[in-house]
């Protein structure tokens, strides 16, 4: 209809699956991109401006970050990696609406964690106290 609006979703409503795991209450989501390379070739016989051509598309690592609990499944999902058993699974997020429906997904592939950050502690603060996971993965993926 002629007038009707559609606002953008808010950042702040989100929700993260990670398959076969339950740790919850993320606070951040982040790194989110994909960048092709770009390959640059020229025949002899072409003008001075060269062709692109497109190369390897490279993901950014995925970081969360998550207010410290009891929970330690993602440390210790990476504790499995550094002794040598790297499982990969697929993280989902997904940005919900005004009354908490999904309304866009995007899925991480083939994700396994390679950075752990503890949360910094002060005596004068009153911060939560956020832990963060790196994780490095094969492809990124909107499926709605």
């Amino acid at each position: 209809m002629p007038g009707d609006r559609i606002d953008p979703y808010r950042n702040f409503r989100f929700r993260v699956e990670i398959e076969g795991l339950e740790q919850a209450g993320f606070s951040e989501v982040s790194g989110f991109e994909a960048t092709f390379d770009v390959v640059e070739y020229r025949e002899g016989n072409e003008l001075i401006t060269p062709r692109k051509l497109p190369g390897l598309i490279k993901y950014g690592n995925i970081t969360l970050k998550w207010g410290t609990t009891e929970s330690m499944e993602l440390y210790e999902w990476l504790q499995e990696c550094a002794e040598g058993t790297v499982e990969r699974k697929t993280i989902t997020i997904i940005a919900l609406d005004e009354e908490g429906g999904d309304v866009a997904t995007w899925q991480v592939i083939e994700a396994w964690p390679v950075k752990y950050t503890a949360p910094t502690f002060n005596g004068t603060g009153n911060e939560v106290a956020l832990e963060l996971v790196e994780f490095a993965h094969e492809g990124l993926t909107r499926t709605a």
